[in-house]
C-alpha cells in the first residue's frame, strides 16, 4: 500500500483508504448471480464501536464527525462508499497516533487551538440558529421597507473622454445621426466603453453628483454633455428611467439574515467579552518575528 505524500491530506480524512475502499452493496451477489438476502439494519447511536485498536475504540460518532471534515469534493460521495473508507482511515490515524507515543508538545498545542476553535464554532452555531426565524426576518423587513416611498432610477449609457472639446464634437456627431454604442466602443476611454457606454440601473446618490443632475434632467432617449466629473468629460444618454418601491422579502431575504446573523454574533462576542476575565500581556519588547520560530513549538 502506498501513502500520500501529503501527511496533512492523511489527517484530514482523505487516506488512500478512503480511495480504496468497494463501494458496500446493499445486497451480495453469489457466483451464480442470485441475488442473497440483506442483512437487518442494526440499532445504532454515536457510542457504537465500529473497530478497537489495540483497546482503543472508535465510534460511529467519530466516523460521522469525520465525514463533516471531508474535503469538499468528498462531501457529494454515497455514504455506502464512504463507510468503510472512513473506518479505514480512523483506523490508520488511530495506528499511527498510537506508535507516536505521549502526544509531543507541539502537537498538544496544536491540538489547543482546535479544541478552541470546534468550541467557539458551536457557540457560534447556537447564536447563528436562533438570530433569524421568519419572525424575525419579516419583522427586520418591515422595519426598514415599510416606510418605503417610491423612487426614482435610471439606465444610462455615458462616452467619456479627456477634453471638453472632444466630448462637445462626440455630441456633433450624435445630432448628425452617429450611433452612440458605436461611438463609446470607438471613443469611451471609461471602463464601460467596450460595452457601449452602459452603466446599467443606478439610484440617487450612486453617481457622481454632476453626472446624476446630467441624468436626472433628461428625458428617456435624450442627450446631454458636455459634463465635467473628475473622471473627465462625459457625453450622457439616458436610456430609460423608472420609478421603484421597496424590494420584496424574498428579493432581500439573503441580505436580511445575513445581517441578522452578524449582528447576533457580534452582541453574542460582545456580551461574552464584557464578561470576560482577560489578561494581556504586554507585547512591547516582544519582537514579531517569533511567529516564524516554530522551534518554539518543540
Amino acid at each position: 500500500m502506498k501513502f500520500l505524500a501529503n501527511r496533512s491530506t492523511l489527517l484530514g480524512g482523505v487516506a488512500l483508504s478512503l480511495l480504496l475502499a468497494a463501494p458496500l452493496a446493499a445486497q451480495d451477489t453469489g457466483s451464480t448471480g442470485a441475488v442473497t438476502e440483506t442483512t437487518a439494519p442494526m440499532a445504532v447511536d454515536a457510542g457504537t464501536v465500529v473497530a478497537i485498536v489495540n483497546g482503543e475504540e472508535i465510534t460511529l460518532g467519530h466516523v460521522i464527525a469525520a465525514r463533516l471534515t471531508l474535503p469538499e469534493q468528498y462531501q457529494t460521495m454515497p455514504n455506502d462508499v464512504l463507510l468503510d473508507g472512513l473506518i479505514e482511515q480512523l483506523i490508520q490515524q488511530t495506528v499511527l497516533g498510537q506508535a507516536m507515543g505521549e502526544m509531543t508538545r507541539r502537537a498538544q498545542i496544536k491540538l489547543d487551538n482546535e479544541r478552541r476553535a470546534i468550541s467557539a464554532t458551536e457557540k457560534l452555531d447556537d447564536v447563528i440558529a436562533s438570530a433569524a426565524n421568519d419572525a424575525k426576518v419579516q419583522a427586520a423587513y418591515d422595519a426598514e421597507y415599510a416606510d418605503a416611498e417610491p423612487t426614482k432610477e435610471w439606465n444610462a449609457s455615458h462616452i467619456l473622454v479627456e477634453t471638453e472639446d472632444e466630448a462637445a464634437a462626440l455630441i456633433e456627431e450624435l445630432a448628425g445621426g452617429a450611433d452612440f454604442a458605436q461611438l463609446a466602443r470607438e471613443k469611451s476611454t471609461g471602463p464601460s466603453g467596450p460595452n457601449g457606454g452602459e452603466l446599467g440601473w443606478f439610484g440617487a446618490g450612486m453617481m457622481v453628483k454632476p453626472f446624476e443632475d446630467a441624468v436626472s434632467g433628461l428625458a428617456d432617449g435624450a442627450v446631454a454633455g458636455p459634463v465635467q466629473t473628475q473622471f473627465g468629460w462625459h457625453v450622457v444618454k439616458l436610456n430609460e428611467s423608472r420609478m421603484t418601491g421597496a424590494p420584496t422579502l424574498e428579493e432581500v431575504k439573503g441580505d436580511i439574515v445575513a445581517k441578522l446573523e452578524n449582528d447576533a454574533v457580534e452582541q453574542a462576542l460582545a456580551a461574552l467579552m464584557a464578561d470576560a476575565a482577560i489578561e494581556r500581556t504586554d507585547l512591547g519588547a516582544l519582537d514579531p518575528a517569533v511567529l516564524s520560530d516554530l522551534s518554539l513549538l518543540d
